[in-house]
């Protein structure tokens, strides 16, 4: 019988099942997306339900269109949005509140008073890895249980659950009988200690957060428990679990320290290994985990944008000047390379290196010439300019990577790959299979599950479809950042 593997991919605007072959080849794919809710300036939520609901359809109408039995599927992994908050009942799985996603900015003024303290910051970013921001979802957690009547008491009594939406979406599928994360996702909640890869007591009394509502943190590739068979028709085992930025990493076969890839989809995340060392950034980068297997930690070091897709979204929701994603390419063709327009997407803050949640979009450079065709450029470019500030960041701190491989939804777009590979300065690789955040957690689980024997036969799988060659010199790239940096200025400041 031919063995298939499930991998479940919950992101921040849709929900996606992908049914891999054993040789990492796609043999399906479904797709639903839910809607966002912007209850106010800076929220972002998520309806708890519309997660559940539109990942178990995906998973049924995946295994309907491959034309495969449940039970043909040897195991299953999850790959989640990362630091998006739920908390819920432990008896009947029900949400107190919304998800409050990790692009919500509600908790700026709560870190901002916890920040005054210089010694908690240099404690939490040692412990962590993490800076002090509401990016993360122990602030998150905060806000709920002081905003929803009775939540505290009942939190402390042992009646209420956290979890990252990986833990919410596994406790949904084995009804109720596994409350787990992994070491990746755990290490985004603000609350893990990466150095000896525990809940930290001190973090959980900051932040009053009861310790019974955590979840038991597990390797990335481990038995986390099975499916219930009501839900797809067989006991499918979920044996891999890792945040979508660190399942892109493994997926990308970035298994040697300085091995780094970018992921272009709502935002955008640049991670490079670093193997044994967990390298405190003096750059305002994340340290984080990369994958833990067998019990021992890999490092990683990474930079988050908040808008990257979502810039795109915007142009074609918000301004409704393009109709699909698809349509920026031609329009950016039209542009001349010194394309005056430059757009800082803050539309909920710039992530690193900057880390200021109250900051908030521009458009500079406007002239009575200037038409769609420079304003979506300028979005496009944005996305690379951002990515600079990655790389420059990474440099700093000793782990600039030579090459950079990329996937999401975003590297489709060829204008925008080599305008990456032209500011960068460096190679740009795209590999066969773009969908390398699902691919990552199926590598996870068919490890655990003994279909994979080693890394070096997953390495061994990676294959290149484009690359992509920097054509300007240094100083065409170095003119182009610094109207990128004084723009970025006048958006802090204003």
């Amino acid at each position: 019988m031919t063995h298939y593997i499930l991998s479940i991919d919950q992101g921040t605007t849709s929900s996606r099942a992908i049914i891999f072959d054993t040789a990492g080849t796609r043999i399906a794919q479904a797709q639903q997306e839910f809607a966002q809710h912007f209850p106010q300036d800076g929220w972002v939520e998520h309806t708890p339900d519309d997660l559940w609901q539109t990942t178990l359809d995906s998973c049924r109408q995946a295994i309907t269109d491959a034309g495969i039995d449940a039970s043909q599927i040897a195991t299953c992994g999850i790959t989640n949005q990362r630091e998006t908050t739920l908390v819920w009942e432990k008896t009947t799985g029900k949400c107190i509140y919304p998800a409050i996603v990790w692009q919500d900015r509600r908790t700026a003024q709560y870190c901002a008073k916890l920040k005054q303290d210089g010694k908690l910051m240099a404690d939490i970013q040692q412990k962590t890895g993490l800076l002090l921001d509401p990016y993360f979802s122990a602030s998150k957690v905060r806000w709920i249980l002081d905003h929803v009547e009775g939540a505290q008491s009942r939190a402390e009594a042992g009646e209420l659950l956290f979890g990252t939406v990986d833990c919410f979406i596994l406790w949904q599928l084995t009804k109720g009988t596994a409350h787990k994360t992994d070491a990746t996702n755990a290490s985004r909640t603000l609350l893990f200690n990466i150095q000896n890869q525990e809940w930290d007591k001190e973090l959980l009394e900051l932040f009053n957060i009861p310790a019974v509502m955590l979840p038991q943190v597990e390797d990335s590739a481990a038995d986390f428990g099975p499916i219930h068979s009501d839900w797809l028709g067989s006991a499918i085992p979920v044996q891999g679990i890792a945040g979508d930025q660190q399942a892109a990493l493994f997926g990308q076969t970035c298994f040697k320290p300085g091995m780094a890839k970018s992921t272009y989809g709502t935002g955008c995340f640049m991670i490079v290994n670093t193997g044994e060392h967990c390298v405190v950034s003096d750059n305002r980068l994340l340290t984080t985990v990369a994958y833990r297997i067998d019990g021992k930690p890999t490092y990683a070091l990474e930079g988050s944008i908040f808008m990257a897709g979502a810039t795109i979204q915007w142009l074609r929701d918000g301004l409704q000047i393009i109709q699909h994603a698809k349509e920026t390419e031609a329009l950016a063709k039209q542009v001349k390379q010194n394309n005056p327009v430059i757009m800082v997407p803050a539309f909920t803050g710039l992530g690193a290196p900057y880390w200021e949640p109250n900051a908030r979009g521009a458009i500079f450079g406007l002239t009575r010439d200037t038409g769609i065709k420079e304003i979506v450029a300028a979005a496009l470019q944005s996305v690379g300019l951002q990515t600079k500030d990655l790389q420059k960041a990474m440099e700093q701190d000793g782990q600039r990577p030579m090459t950079l491989r990329v996937d999401g939804g975003m590297v489709h777009n060829q204008w925008l790959m080599q305008y990456l590979a032209d500011i960068l300065g460096a190679p740009v690789h795209v590999p066969a299979l773009t969908e390398t955040t699902a691919l990552g957690v199926a590598y996870l689980a068919g490890y655990q599950h003994g279909i994979y024997e080693s890394l070096e036969q997953i390495s061994a799988m990676w294959q290149l479809q484009q690359d992509y060659t920097p054509n300007w010199s240094k100083a065409e790239r170095d003119e182009q950042y610094a109207q990128w940096q004084s723009a970025v200025k006048r958006v802090i400041q204003a």
